[in-house]
């Protein structure tokens, strides 16, 4: 329940129609949570919680029109009130660690047991973080790794590609199903990340690196 006694609503973001069925009957066999909606993909998860508002948005990674960690990144820009908290069967380094830097409050895995899922998803709508065990012990290694020169994730290779093209802002976020200001986002990562200051400087480097072409 919230701190208001009403149950926590709960937005379920997966792909998978026979997962998305399991969890909403999960979650509807107890008056301490409320399914208000269900989206099968990043873009329809961005449109589903800016509509209704739920407590916590149980969003998956891996999905077409736009992954998890794109949708989280977009709300998070968008100042969406929702928590997320990422449930997936992917607990690899390139999953988990754009999730947790887009905005997940917590990351588990679909192994999870039932009452494990229930006490995240509670957590998260108070805004406490929640991390599987295998998820917590990556982000400690990491953390304790030296730092080394930071790398660009796939999305942002993707956006850098197409501003190699000369596409704007605009046509960019329509190509990947995200808004105007995810696309600045990714942006300004890019710019820190091979310390330029403008989008020529961006390509011409990542020509020179490699990373493009």
């Amino acid at each position: 329940m919230t701190a208001s006694g009403e149950p926590i609503s709960v937005l379920i973001v997966d792909d998978h129609p026979v997962v998305r069925d399991g969890l909403r009957g999960m979650f509807s066999a107890t008056t301490e949570f409320v399914v208000v909606g269900e989206a099968s993909d990043g873009h329809e998860a961005v449109i589903f919680t800016l509509q209704l508002d739920p407590d916590v948005v149980l969003m998956d990674l891996r999905m077409p029109r736009g992954g998890g960690a794109a949708a989280i990144a977009d709300l998070r820009d968008r100042q969406a009130r929702s928590r997320v908290l990422v449930l997936t069967t992917y607990d690899s380094d390139a999953d988990i660690f754009p999730a947790i830097e887009a905005g997940a409050t917590g990351y588990l895995l679909k192994d999870a047991p039932r009452d494990e899922l229930f006490d995240a998803v509670r957590a998260a709508a108070q805004g406490r973080s929640v991390l599987a065990p295998v998820v917590a012990s990556r982000l400690m290694t990491r953390m304790r790794t030296p730092v080394t020169p930071q790398v660009l994730s796939a999305r942002e290779r993707e956006v850098l590609s197409l501003v190699a093209k000369g596409t704007s802002n605009r046509a960019i976020a329509r190509e990947l199903f995200v808004s105007e200001a995810t696309v600045k986002t990714h942006l300004t990562h890019i710019f820190a990340k091979l310390e330029v200051k403008d989008r020529a400087a961006a390509v011409a480097v990542a020509y020179n690196r490699g990373i493009l072409g």
